[in-house]
């Protein structure tokens, strides 16, 4: 893992993602069944976690920069242990199940890993919002932790656009 950086890492996740999602979608029954879970609640929320992955891997492909889609990831990871450890009290011997177990919690090792690098990296999870709520500007307070230039939660360049929601106003 030395020679590839958190951003490569980040985009490896976001493949993955894609792909125990649509494995959790094509062959719910199966893993359902694998787990000792199939039932029509099993395999609901199995197909609802497999979008889950799918969508979280699609943001981390667009962006795999943004500590806060892994951090976003790592949520899942632990829905995910918890729906197991919810399974695990059903089927305690199940060997099948604590396999997913354990590949959950190294998952999750992993996406914590990765999210603590770029938050390392680009100096915090989300933009630094230092300004007053009526300032228009185009571009994110300086934040004081960042290294380097652009997005408080990109590794990209200055020149990348960026665009502040306006402020809610209340009458």
């Amino acid at each position: 893992m030395r020679d590839m950086n958190a951003k490569q890492i980040s985009f490896g996740l976001g493949l993955f993602s894609i792909a125990l999602g649509l494995a959790e979608i094509a062959a719910t029954r199966r893993i359902a069944g694998a787990l000792g879970n199939d039932h029509k609640a099993g395999r609901t929320t199995l197909r609802v976690f497999g979008a889950r992955e799918m969508l979280a891997g699609a943001g981390l492909l667009a962006a795999p920069a943004h500590s806060a889609l892994v951090w976003n990831r790592f949520a899942g990871d632990l829905m995910d242990l918890t729906a197991l450890g919810l399974g695990a009290r059903r089927a305690p011997r199940s060997r099948a199940l604590w396999g997913a177990v354990a590949f959950v919690a190294g998952a999750t090792l992993l996406d914590a890993w990765v999210a603590r690098s770029l938050d390392r990296t680009t100096g915090s999870t989300f933009p630094s919002r230092t300004r007053s709520p009526n300032d228009r500007s185009t571009r994110p307070a300086p934040s004081r932790r960042r290294r380097g230039g652009g997005h408080a939660t990109t590794i990209e360049p200055d020149d990348m656009p960026y665009v502040q929601a306006p402020a809610i106003t209340h009458h």
